[in-house]
């Protein structure tokens, strides 16, 4: 039987081994970076469907669009991280960013669904994942 041993670079183990002393410092900085590429895309579609297809003139105030916005990298209690692309609460007059966004993504009786959640999660998965593989090279090249 053939036998095939494979050595890793000790620069590339070293490299590995600093990892995992700066996995908390250096995760929050990867997920930020896709995070961004997911909120300017949302922050793109929601503006253009904000207003449009209406059948009275819109009422728009641009705060919807003005709470959109990025958390932080946090571990949740499964000890896994997130970062996430959501609306800032409350809404000026009272009312809830969440539902506005909600009505713009599904519609309501007679208001057509306008989504932008969906079609940029989908559309901005790619680049996402490569400002991800991106900052984590950078980040490993500093170590």
């Amino acid at each position: 039987m053939a036998k095939v041993e494979v050595s890793m670079p000790d620069d590339f183990l070293l490299r590995m081994s600093h990892l995992a002393e700066k996995t908390d410092e250096i995760v929050p900085k990867v997920l930020e970076a896709g995070g961004n590429v997911v909120l300017s895309k949302v922050k793109s579609n929601l503006s253009s469907a904000v207003g449009r297809g209406t059948k009275e003139k819109s009422r728009a105030t641009g705060e919807l669009e003005r709470s959109l916005g990025l958390s932080p990298a946090k571990q949740n209690r499964n000890g896994d991280w997130d970062v996430k692309v959501g609306f800032a609460e409350p809404r000026s007059d009272g009312g809830s960013n969440a539902k506005l966004a909600n009505i713009l993504e599904y519609g309501k009786h007679g208001q057509p669904a306008r989504p932008f959640l969906k079609p940029a999660k989908s559309s901005s998965k790619k680049a996402c994942e490569e400002a991800m593989i991106t900052k984590l090279e950078e980040e490993l090249r500093q170590i």
